[in-house]
């Protein structure tokens, strides 16, 4: 997805008529108060300020809650406010998140009225056993009726989905990726389930009842997710929920999250898995045993190589013993990068013979 600016607005837990197992909105969103006009407004003009580049896309996105489950009048009071920035051109489009059995002709046509854009919905699972263990209160056929009602209406379908539900395994969510693909959504965001104080999943995690999955695993499991996706052609435009004061290391005393695959840079990890992964194909398809390598890559990707706290650097020597010199050049396109061997342990390859690969994710 090109690169953008985002105005969040969270408008916690308000039309939500469930209790999710896994949810407190007002934790999630580190926010507590209801969202006024004037909110908006000022939100967006504190935003707008700090822009540097005004050339960018800019989007006011509603998060939390299920926005079209708020009373209709509450809702024309919030788009209205944005909407004022989408008619002077100041900001181009609004983005709303909410539950799939919250959407139907009328209120879809009201977010038109708006400029409402994107419509996210958040699904979690399209299995019917884990969303009624869950307490969804919605069926994956609410989610199917509403993700074709959104794309016959003319806005961009989102789905939000979770990894380490109660009782989902692997194999689930592959089968849940599986079918949102084939409801054709342009984007997705995979989250983590994490135990959050105050959920009935706590309760669950303290009574032995539900056990979160490591960070290895969801790691591994979002970057399966995240190729089958992008070989779909949907956009995955973000993995981990936002770190904030309140959403951080458990450890910390002020966190809301009791356990789970918690870390501040989720989403990072996974993308550094990914380029880590395209590493060690390239290095195999030399189909000789490497000693030393030159990795030549953008200036922009190079915390993508080395990998969070070096990590990449550290698995190619300690699980091939190779050792790894990292060269930034604006040559090459970002998302690129080039690999040439310096040493290789076979006498096979001439010492003056240096082989080129090159490849992109």
């Amino acid at each position: 997805m090109s690169e953008q600016y985002i105005i969040p607005i969270f408008v916690p837990h308000l039309g939500c008529p469930n209790d999710c197992t896994f949810c407190n909105q007002k934790s999630i969103s580190g926010q507590t108060k209801q969202v006024t006009a004037e909110d908006v407004k000022q939100t967006i003009e504190e935003y707008l300020k700090s822009f540097k580049d005004e050339s960018l896309h800019k989007e006011v996105a509603f998060f939390g809650g299920s926005f079209t489950g708020i009373d209709e009048a509450k809702q024309e009071e919030l788009l209205e406010a944005a909407y004022e920035f989408v008619k002077n051109k100041q900001i181009q489009s609004i983005r709303i998140s909410t539950r799939p059995d919250y959407i139907d002709k009328e209120k879809l046509k009201l977010l038109k009225k708006y400029g409402v854009k994107t419509i996210e919905l958040g699904v979690q699972s399209t299995n019917d056993y884990i969303l009624k263990k869950c307490k969804r209160g919605h069926t994956f056929e609410d989610v199917k009726k509403a993700s074709k009602l959104i794309r016959k209406h003319g806005f961009v379908l989102g789905h939000q989905m979770m990894i380490g539900l109660p009782e989902s395994t692997k194999i689930d969510e592959l089968n849940t990726a599986k079918d949102l693909a084939k409801l054709k959504p342009k984007i997705v965001r995979l989250y983590p389930v994490l135990v959050i104080k105050g959920t009935e999943l706590e309760k669950e995690y303290q009574n032995g009842e539900y056990e979160p999955i490591p960070l290895s695993q969801a790691v591994e499991r979002c970057k399966e997710l995240y190729y089958f996706f992008t070989n779909k052609k949907i956009t995955v435009i973000r993995m981990g929920l936002q770190n904030t004061d309140i959403i951080s290391d458990p450890k910390n005393a002020k966190s809301e999250v009791v356990a789970g695959p918690y870390h501040e840079a989720f989403g990072q990890l996974v993308e550094d898995s990914i380029w880590y992964d395209s590493i060690l194909e390239k290095i195999k398809k030399f189909n000789v045993k490497v000693k030393e390598i030159e990795i030549k890559v953008n200036p922009e990707n190079i915390n993508n190589i080395v990998g969070h706290k070096k990590e990449n650097i550290k698995k190619l020597k300690d699980l091939y013993d190779v050792d790894t010199k990292i060269i930034q050049s604006k040559e090459i396109k970002p998302g690129k990068f080039e690999i040439e061997i310096l040493k290789t342990y076979t006498d096979f390859l001439d010492k003056n013979i240096h082989t080129k690969y090159g490849c992109f994710l």
